[in-house]
């Protein structure tokens, strides 16, 4: 093999080097999963979110646009059913001026789930 033949090889070994990330590079963490998903009594949830689940079960009315939307689980953490199995509730977060991070998810079979940080974490409340 020539040298300048070497000299590429060894160039393009350096590259694919470079492009893969150095070798002390953290891996990405899988998503969480269902099994991940925290047991939560209703007592143990803020006074807004028992709120909310009451306006759920009482039909409204729901004082956000979006209250009531297709949650999609498109992070995978909720059990998967079909499209339009879940809906998003807002649950008022004191002091906020938007709809802040905290959500009431309700599947059509009736469970509901609270996230405080905009779907990273999950808990089911029974």
């Amino acid at each position: 093999m020539s040298v300048a033949l070497r000299s590429f090889a060894a160039l393009a070994l350096f590259a694919i080097g470079l492009a893969s990330g150095p070798a002390n590079a953290q891996k990405a963490q899988p998503a969480p999963t269902a099994a991940q998903i925290h047991e939560l009594a209703p007592a143990d949830l803020p006074k807004e979110a028992r709120d909310t689940i009451a306006l759920i079960r009482k039909g409204g009315p729901f004082p956000y646009a979006k209250d009531g939307a297709i949650f999609s689980n498109r992070e995978g953490i909720l059990p998967k059913q079909k499209r339009g199995y879940y809906k998003e509730y807002t649950v008022k977060t004191p002091g906020e001026r938007t709809r802040g991070a905290r959500r009431i998810i309700w599947g059509k079979g009736g469970e509901f789930f609270y996230t405080e940080d905009h779907y990273n974490h999950f808990s089911r409340i029974h």
